[in-house]
Order: structure tokens, then C-alpha cells, then sequence
């Protein structure tokens, strides 16, 4: 009954017309059900200004490889356990499905959708952050799915990091990879989107 309430809001009722005051939504929740509602503004501003600057990054590097690197031999980074090496990857993240080039964008196209109407009830910083960071890699990698050749929706991404005994990839997929573990400690911390709080 007690998560049945939490979900719906259903407001506490006074056991006598002498009670004392109800607790606020968040005392009274922590109480009951377990939970904690913090107050405070919608943090939609840092899921933007996070992706934004991802995104920034990613295109900007990606520039910088395509007029300075490709073409050209890798370069040594920390011996031969890192180097920069330009190429393009059709597939997925980290090279994989590279014959789903155009399943791929979809996904990607629908991942941003999903996350610009969770927006509307983001009020977790720590959420804002890690939907920032996916929003941000997955923009930065369909623009490359849009403009690049071979053509529109199969295009090929620029990948360049290339760490030894690893599949090649960018900024693009480090933010997206960084988003989605925050994204998993959140979830087992218990703290959704909205800011709830569930407590064990």
C-alpha cells in the first residue's frame, strides 16, 4: 500500500482532527515508503551544457584527426600501449555491426529523442550529468552517420584512439560509455531521474 502511494502520490491523511501538521512530501515518504523527494529546480540546463560541451569536443577532435592525422602514420601517445590513429568505422561503438550503419542511426536518433523528453522531469544533477554525456556522444556520432561519406544515414564515424589490444574508438563513444556506467550506479544507488530517492 505504502508503494502504491508513493507512485501515486496519494497524500497522507491525519488520524485525528487534533493531529499534528503533516510531513512534507519528502518526510513523509521517507517515513512510509522508504523514499526521499528532494525539492529543487529541473536541471535541463546542465543536461544541455553537458552535452553541448561533449559534443564540442567530439566534432572538434574529430576536425582535427581528419585535417592532421588520416592519411598520415599513427601517433605514439605512451609507446605502443596508446596511439592516435585515424580510421573510419561504419559499425557501432568500438567497431561492432559495421553492415548495420543505417539501424545503428536510428537508434541513435531515437536514444536523443527519448532523452530531450525525459528532460521535462529531470530534477537529479547527477542524472543530468550521465543524460549529458549520452545525448552528447550519441550527437556527435550521428552527425557523423549524417555527413560523412559514403552517403546520408551511412556514413562512416572518425575513430582515433587506439589503446593496445583494444578496439579503436572516440569521444563521442567515451562519453557515451561514461554516461551509461553513471547511469547504472545511479540506478543501484537507487535515485531516479526526478530525484527520488529509494532507500533499502
Amino acid at each position: 500500500m505504502a508503494e502504491a502511494e508513493r507512485i501515486i502520490g496519494t497524500p497522507d491523511i491525519p488520524e485525528a482532527a487534533g493531529a499534528e501538521p503533516e510531513q512534507s512530501d519528502a518526510e513523509s515518504a521517507g517515513a512510509g515508503a522508504g523514499t526521499e523527494r528532494p525539492k529543487g529546480r529541473r536541471r535541463i540546463a546542465v543536461l544541455f551544457a553537458v552535452a553541448a560541451l561533449a559534443y564540442a569536443l567530439d566534432l572538434v577532435s574529430k576536425l582535427i584527426v581528419v585535417a592532421k592525422l588520416e592519411h598520415h602514420a599513427p601517433i605514439e601517445i605512451i609507446g605502443d600501449w596508446l596511439r592516435f590513429e585515424a580510421i573510419r568505422n561504419a559499425g557501432a561503438a568500438f567497431g561492432f555491426g559495421e553492415a548495420f550503419t543505417v539501424i545503428f542511426t536510428v537508434i541513435a536518433a531515437a536514444v536523443i529523442v527519448v532523452i530531450a523528453r525525459l528532460a521535462r522531469k529531470l530534477y537529479s544533477l547527477p542524472w543530468a550529468i550521465a543524460l549529458g554525456l549520452l545525448l552528447g556522444g550519441a550527437l556527435g556520432n550521428l552527425t557523423d552517420r549524417i555527413f560523412r561519406s559514403p552517403g546520408l544515414f551511412e556514413g562512416a564515424v572518425v575513430d582515433f584512439i587506439a589503446p593496445k589490444h583494444f578496439a579503436v574508438f572516440n569521444l563521442a563513444d567515451s562519453a557515451i560509455v561514461c554516461g551509461g556506467i553513471l547511469i547504472v550506479l545511479l540506478s543501484f544507488r537507487g535515485l531516479d531521474p526526478d530525484g527520488t530517492v529509494h532507500k533499502d
